[in-house]
């Protein structure tokens, strides 16, 4: 038999998890079939995964109508579906979660979207779907917002286990580590147990490179001069980025104040490479997983990207390679009169507002669909 390529990214560390979620997919054994053949190790969702499967597709036809005839509103028949979905797919890790001790085996659900600058919402969102879901495998997703970096730390120290998200930039990732390191000593110094809890932290990685690349092609219309330079940034950005955030997470991870905490039996908390599908068809359909294998982190994978990889990929561990290349190609972007920071603050602000459409769109479907059944 061939070997998988999925499943030999494990020999190098790296944890392949699926981004996509659909009621067919572990009724009928696929979620199943994943586990056992590419060595998937967890489930990741947002609002657009489920505008997509539920507003387009017949698997919850059945339960809307149910529901609607039984009074509820929209926003419990919404939670109601989402909560058995990342319920159901939890259950079918949850055997990974043991094997592993806790480290593999997780299914994760967002807090609503509309609240991704509203602090004590967000707060009482997060405990609520985690006592709704009473699985340990599980994660609440929080996005990386002013109001989520606030939120963070507390459900940390209160057990929860959180997938920070909607990260982009190398300053806040650093903070988003900090806040969790944070979380934890909380929780050590009121004498509470650490050692089950599991955080990732998700790193957007081609949506930088779709807005630094169109600012690249639009500089370089008027400024063929600067071609050379630009053809050294081009398409290098956001795996520059990863790999500099991988830095820090060695930097902080390995170093005296987690140790302390790793003693009282802390897990780090792992990067996750998130947005992993290849926007430009110049580029290799498997670029933002081929560059990112290493140690002790994530890549959530769209059906398409995972097909693929499964297809043709080369694993190899490449995270830590051209680390010096990397800084040189962000060190280049202020000869541009481009501000990553800046850009980076613009793609969270855009990835908010990417994540509350499809999550409206889903409730006027969900609004039509209960009239229709009454």
């Amino acid at each position: 038999m061939a070997p998988n390529s999925l499943r030999s990214i494990q020999n190098f560390g790296q944890s392949i998890w699926l981004d996509y979620i659909r009621r067919q997919m572990i009724e009928d054994g696929e979620l199943k079939r994943l586990i056992e053949r590419d060595g998937l190790r967890g489930v990741t969702s947002n609002p657009a995964i489920f505008e997509e499967v539920i507003a387009h597709s017949g698997d919850y036809d059945a339960d809307i109508r149910a529901m609607s005839r039984e009074g509820r509103s929209v926003e419990e028949i919404y939670e109601t579906l989402t909560i058995k979905d990342i319920g159901m797919a939890a259950d079918q890790l949850r055997p990974l979660y043991e094997h592993s001790d806790g480290k593999y085996g997780f299914a994760s659900l967002e807090v609503d979207p509309r609240l991704a600058y509203d602090a004590d919402g967000t707060l009482a969102e997060a405990r609520r779907l985690w006592q709704a879901l009473k699985r340990p495998n599980v994660m609440i997703k929080v996005p990386a917002t002013d109001a989520g970096m606030v939120v963070f730390p507390q459900l940390i120290s209160e057990g929860i286990n959180v997938n920070i998200t909607l990260l982009f930039g190398l300053p806040r990732y650093r903070q988003v580590a900090e806040a969790y390191l944070e979380g934890l000593e909380r929780r050590a110094h009121a004498d509470l147990p650490i050692d089950r809890i599991t955080s990732s932290a998700s790193f957007f990685v081609s949506r930088i490179d779709v807005w630094i690349d169109g600012m690249l092609k639009r500089i370089a219309e008027n400024h063929a001069e600067n071609a050379a330079a630009i053809e050294a940034v081009y398409g290098q950005v956001a795996i520059a980025s990863a790999k500099l955030a991988y830095q820090i997470y060695k930097d902080l991870f390995e170093g005296k104040r987690f140790e302390r905490l790793r003693l009282m039996g802390a897990h780090p908390q792992r990067l996750l490479w998130a947005s992993t599908s290849t926007k430009e068809p110049e580029f290799s359909d498997i670029k933002y997983v081929e560059a990112l294998i290493g140690p002790d982190t994530i890549n959530t994978l769209p059906w398409e990207t995972l097909n693929a990889y499964r297809d043709h990929g080369q694993p190899q561990p490449r995270l830590t390679e051209g680390i010096d290349g990397a800084r040189q190609v962000l060190d280049l972007l202020p000869e541009f009169d481009i501000d990553l920071e800046r850009v980076t603050h613009m793609l969270e602000e855009q990835g908010v507002e990417k994540f509350v459409q499809p999550h409206d769109r889903l409730l006027e479907t969900i609004a039509k669909a209960r009239a229709d059944a009454l």
